[in-house]
């Protein structure tokens, strides 16, 4: 049975490394779902962020102005419950 040579585990662990390296670490979630409306600010042609925290188009892009922004609809909004009326019994 042959051993595997020093060089195929010194390979190894540098391509391990590499991998490592090069993984980007998971982002956090960048919409807050309590708000319908969020402004997407550039900070660059490629890097940006949202801030999450207006209740309509109107004052977000109050918000926008001047600014390398615009407003977008919240994906993950979670609207609140409707509030729902009790059925009621049909006349017999």
């Amino acid at each position: 049975m042959k051993r595997p040579s020093a060089f195929a585990g010194t390979m190894a662990l540098t391509i391990f490394g590499m991998i490592a390296a090069l993984a980007t670490p998971a982002q956090a979630q960048t919409y807050d779902p309590r708000y319908p409306v969020c402004l997407q600010v550039y900070d660059d042609m490629t890097h940006f962020y949202f801030e999450c925290g207006y209740t309509s188009m109107a004052q977000c892009a109050a918000s926008a102005s001047g600014r390398y922004a615009q407003c977008v609809v919240n994906p993950y909004y979670a609207a609140p419950n409707a509030k729902r009326h009790p059925r009621k019994k049909p006349a017999t």
